[in-house]
């Protein structure tokens, strides 16, 4: 799902299941057709146009920290549709889809990394799991996360890919942005630093609660940052966002993000913040 680094609102999915492993992948932005492996090596950003991927949450771990240096916390937890919610499906029907194609439980991974030799905890979401949607599980997993970095004074990195809270969860889903908020707090008070990483999308409740919460705030160039998506606003002020609204460069220029970072330059910015904060208490 490429996004085009000069911030326009242009992205093309690529449907690629659990499991398959073309060798070929063609840009939806400009066509071209990449060499896996080429594209791989380019951090998923079209040689051509500059067309950005999205990231599964593996290939987004695989990005920043040392090879080898990983080790998987995601607790073995499972949403169990507390709500029996349907719509146009049952909310447990796109709960299997979403594992199926995924080989996730939910829509956050956590684990325990080094990035250019330094401790870290990170939580990365995967925006395939049902648009990277916090419910009760991703909200569990991400106050586990926080609290393992608090025992471990450890600095906490959350790589946020979200469309906000999972509406077939309901007001359970909306606590969630309270549990997390109240983790994060704990991470202050113990002066552990917390540094978020905004990528596309960052949006909804996920954006409106932890990822806004971070002692240093990061952008991927050309990432979507708001609460209410542009085309929502206009539909209902009936008035059209100016250019650039709610993207990476737009939030930096306001005020609601401390950098803008291209893909390929991120995984050495983390470091250097990284050692920057060495010694430097939270909040």
């Amino acid at each position: 799902m490429p996004i085009r680094r000069d911030d326009r609102d242009r992205y093309v999915e690529v449907e690629l299941r659990r499991g398959e492993e073309p060798l070929w992948l063609r840009c939806g932005s400009c066509g071209e057709l990449v060499f896996r492996r080429k594209l791989q090596e380019n951090s998923y950003i079209c040689p051509r146009c500059g067309a950005y991927f999205f990231l599964t949450a593996e290939e987004r771990i695989a990005a920043l920290v040392d090879e080898g240096s990983f080790e998987d916390l995601t607790l073995p937890l499972e949403s169990d549709d507390p709500l029996s919610f349907s719509d146009r499906k049952p909310y447990a029907d796109r709960l299997k889809e979403a594992r199926g194609s995924t080989g996730l439980s939910d829509a956050v991974v956590v684990g325990r990394g080094r990035i250019e030799g330094r401790k870290v905890i990170l939580a990365v979401m995967d925006f395939r799991f049902i648009g990277g949607s916090m419910g009760i599980v991703a909200g569990e997993q991400l106050a586990f996360a926080m609290e393992r970095a608090v025992e471990e004074r450890v600095p906490f990195l959350f790589v946020v890919a979200s469309g906000g809270a999972r509406v077939q969860e309901g007001v359970l889903s909306l606590l969630q942005m309270a549990k997390t908020v109240a983790a994060r707090e704990r991470l202050a008070e113990a002066g552990v630093p917390y540094i978020a990483v905004l990528t596309y999308p960052s949006t909804g409740g996920v954006m409106a609660s932890l990822a806004s919460l971070a002692d240093v705030t990061l952008a991927e160039q050309g990432a979507l940052i708001g609460f209410a998506g542009p085309r929502v606003i206009q539909q209902t002020t009936g008035e059209k966002p100016p250019p650039g609204f709610q993207r990476a460069r737009y939030a930096l220029e306001h005020g609601l993000v401390d950098g803008v970072v291209p893909r390929e330059g991120l995984r050495q910015e983390l470091a250097r913040l990284l050692r920057v904060l060495e010694g430097v208490p939270s909040g």
